[in-house]
């Protein structure tokens, strides 16, 4: 996400940061740059313009004129504001004093509602709360199905609402009782959407809130839909009331526009953004993080994280001995991918690595996760003997590695040369390498 934008800023900071000095009209000329960045990233005008003035105001003065450094106070600025546009801190969901607490998801048709009732459910589960699903859409075929099956993957519970099929507040009724029986802390009910915005889809919503009176009412809103999305959530936001934002697709969004603007024009903040496909694949939204990525710096916090809740503690110091050792094998190797796999895509991981996505290398460095799948199919065609003493692989072995791994003669060589290669590496891991040499033995 942002990659446009990023790439922008960071060429527009770099001249900057070249100078020695710097004087009003370099500072002017650097926001024009900023400017036209920050239209051409979708983000909302009005937005724009206030952001540029706020800069302005800051870098022309003192504070940077009289600065050692001046460009890099005024990335500094850039980065301030860009966390204010966005909000500040992230924000949690406010539960209510009432069990179950209800959350309401509403949205458009095809903004994701339905993975993201089972992603926030997912996300709730882990902090130790029994959540509910429900199913209010009566209209899109199989949404109930759609939803009970994403439940299920979760363990999470899910009303059955099939007597009820025609009233989408009576469903949502029932299903708080249903809950409050069963001990539950949280329902998450999955409102129907429309292509746009109509006096049916809104009686229906207000309905609903005021039967049921959630804790929370939700905007999800489908990032790679720009400022249409940021429209919407003003529609929303007016006719029904939310108190935040679930931003989807944010993986597939480029530009990011819309998280740049919805929380300035819409008034309500982020909670949290849809980063991929897969269950977990939602994170808390954070502005300073966020900010952080947008210009070039990484996100070490958000990549602990991931770290944490993906890597065994104890299997890293095991691993960590056999690496100091020398002893590291390529069992040891696929099962560390098969962690490196549940943080999440290679791309967006090595992105938050501070530095890693200004270099040069890594800019010519494609990470294709599929090359992970190959891999791991490669290494699991070994014997036990072979994995732990990758040189007794003779062309023979070779040949029948590519066979039953559904891999060519070539994939097994690549494998064992840039593994053999990182084995001779791993001594001097506590030395400063460079990125290009590091991508160049990446063994994909």
């Amino acid at each position: 996400m942002f990659e446009n934008l990023t790439d922008k800023l960071e060429n527009i900071f770099k001249k900057l940061k070249g100078r020695g000095i710097l004087n009003e009209q370099d500072v002017n000329a650097a926001l024009k740059e900023i400017r036209m960045a920050l239209l051409e990233a979708d983000v909302n005008f009005k937005v724009v313009k206030g952001f540029i003035e706020d800069i302005r105001i800051r870098a022309i003065g003192r504070e940077v004129f009289d600065s050692i450094t001046p460009g890099q106070q005024v990335v500094k600025i850039v980065y301030d504001k860009l966390v204010d546009l966005m909000g500040g801190a992230s924000t949690n969901i406010k539960f209510g004093v009432r069990v179950p607490s209800a959350i309401m998801l509403v949205g458009l048709q095809g903004c994701g509602k339905t993975t993201t009732a089972a992603k926030l459910a997912h996300l709730l589960m882990h902090e130790k709360k029994k959540v509910y699903l429900v199913s209010a859409d009566i209209y899109r075929p199989a949404a109930m199905e759609q939803l009970r099956v994403l439940g299920k993957k979760i363990n999470a519970g899910v009303f059955d609402a099939d007597n009820l099929l025609n009233n989408p507040v009576e469903i949502c009724v029932q299903a708080m009782e249903k809950a409050k029986k069963e001990g539950c802390d949280v329902v998450i009910i999955d409102t129907a959407g429309r292509l746009h915005i109509d006096d049916l889809l809104m009686e229906e919503l207000k309905n609903i809130r005021d039967k049921i009176k959630p804790a929370e009412i939700i905007y999800v809103a489908d990032a790679m839909t720009g400022q249409d999305a940021v429209n919407v959530g003003e529609k929303f936001n007016e006719l029904i009331g939310i108190n935040g934002v679930i931003m989807t697709k944010m993986d597939g969004d480029a530009r990011g526009g819309a998280a740049l603007s919805l929380r300035s024009v819409v008034r309500k903040p982020i909670k949290f953004i849809g980063v991929g496909e897969k269950n977990d694949a939602l994170e808390v939204f954070h502005p300073e993080r966020i900010a952080s990525r947008i210009l070039g710096m990484g996100d070490v916090l958000t990549l602990v994280e991931k770290a944490k809740a993906s890597l065994d503690e104890k299997e890293a110091h095991k691993l960590e001995n056999k690496i100091r050792k020398n002893e590291f094998s390529l069992e040891d190797f696929r099962d560390q991918i098969s962690q490196i796999k549940k943080m999440g895509s290679l791309k967006d991981i090595l992105s938050m690595i501070p530095g890693l996505g200004k270099a040069k290398a890594m800019k010519e460095f494609q990470p294709d996760d599929n090359e992970l799948i190959k891999i791991t199919a490669i290494i699991d065609s070994m014997t036990t003997k072979e994995r732990f003493n990758y040189q007794i692989i003779d062309g023979r072995r070779r040949k029948r590695i590519a066979s039953g791994s559904g891999t060519s003669i070539q994939d097994v060589n690549r494998l064992l040369k840039n593994y053999g290669a990182i084995r001779k590496m791993m001594p001097k891991f506590n030395q400063k390498d460079t990125v290009k040499s590091l991508m160049r033995n990446f063994p994909f």
